[in-house]
């Protein structure tokens, strides 16, 4: 059996997240995909990321090869707290069972995840939700150790930009030292766009995920940016480092890698579909038989 190690040192990073972008589908392609030809053997493991913009299921087979998953853009959670609990019951349990339907088996465990300095108490509001959803939760693993299963950094700065917030890890040795979590991510940049363009929240954030676009907006959310950026400054003055890696949705916005690298003046890189980096991670987390 190949470990998941194994497989990341064989094919990479980046053909491990083309893999999982081959698979990961959006809810409106994934309510029309054909079930797989085979069903995979052995346990799968399975990761569930309840963020503020979209949330995310994956499944993985024993060995972490990407299998299936989903991705919807969802409202039911603030700041990493859940403030729509029946809302994300329900949007859970639809997007497991088109899951499963793909892949012809039950999920049974997952892992999620949370922003760091969530408290615990609130964490536990995340593990009930997947538990609503017909699937136990025993562990749950803080998004940014959760995203360095993925990458795999031994040294260096995580930066997740996601929907309501932006977090800040540092690695040093391959181990997080440092975490911070901060508000600004991207439901400010629908708000900006919205603002500027004279449309509704909903059509911004439809507009704000079409690269066609990007080019178009980049000049009305680049105080943002800047702002995210100003974040990520503040935090890494105190623990230096020499390379800045973003995950999370907001960072796949056209220009916004370069924007904190000149106002950080620290290299910065994005890899490919960095939205499913840290529930990648989440399942990779995942040891336990489904």
């Amino acid at each position: 059996m190949t470990s998941t190690t194994d497989l990341l040192d064989r094919i990479g990073i980046e053909d491990y997240l083309a893999r999982a972008d081959g698979v990961i589908l959006h809810r409106d392609d994934s309510q029309a995909a054909d079930p797989l030809h085979k069903s995979p053997d052995g346990a799968l493991r399975v990761g569930v990321d309840l963020g503020t913009a979209y949330l995310v299921l994956v499944v993985l087979a024993e060995d972490g090869t990407p299998l299936a998953g989903e991705w919807q853009f969802a409202q039911v959670v603030r700041d990493g707290l859940v403030v729509d609990y029946i809302g994300a019951v329900d949007l859970l349990k639809g997007m497991k069972g088109r899951v499963e339907r793909r892949l012809g088996r039950e999920l049974n465990l997952a892992v999620s995840g949370y922003p760091p300095g969530v408290p615990r108490i609130e964490v536990r509001a995340t593990a009930n939700v997947v538990m609503a959803a017909g699937m136990d939760c025993p562990n749950l693993i803080d998004e940014p150790s959760a995203a360095n299963n993925v990458l795999r950094l031994n040294e260096g700065a995580i930066v997740d930009i996601g929907g309501g917030t932006t977090g800040i890890a540092i690695v040093r040795d391959g181990r997080i030292v440092y975490t911070a979590d901060e508000p600004t991510g991207g439901t400010h940049f629908s708000l900006v766009i919205a603002g500027a363009l004279g449309i509704s929240f909903e059509e911004a954030e439809e507009l704000k995920v079409k690269p066609t676009e990007q080019s178009r907006l980049f000049p009305v959310v680049r105080p943002v940016m800047e702002k995210v950026a100003s974040i990520i400054l503040r935090h890494i003055r105190v623990h230096p480092v020499e390379h800045i890696t973003l995950v999370g949705g907001t960072s796949a916005f056209c220009g916004i890698t370069e924007v904190i690298q000149e106002y950080t003046g620290i290299a910065t890189s994005v890899p490919q579909r960095p939205i499913f980096i840290t529930p990648l991670g989440m399942a990779l987390y995942n040891h336990a038989k489904s």
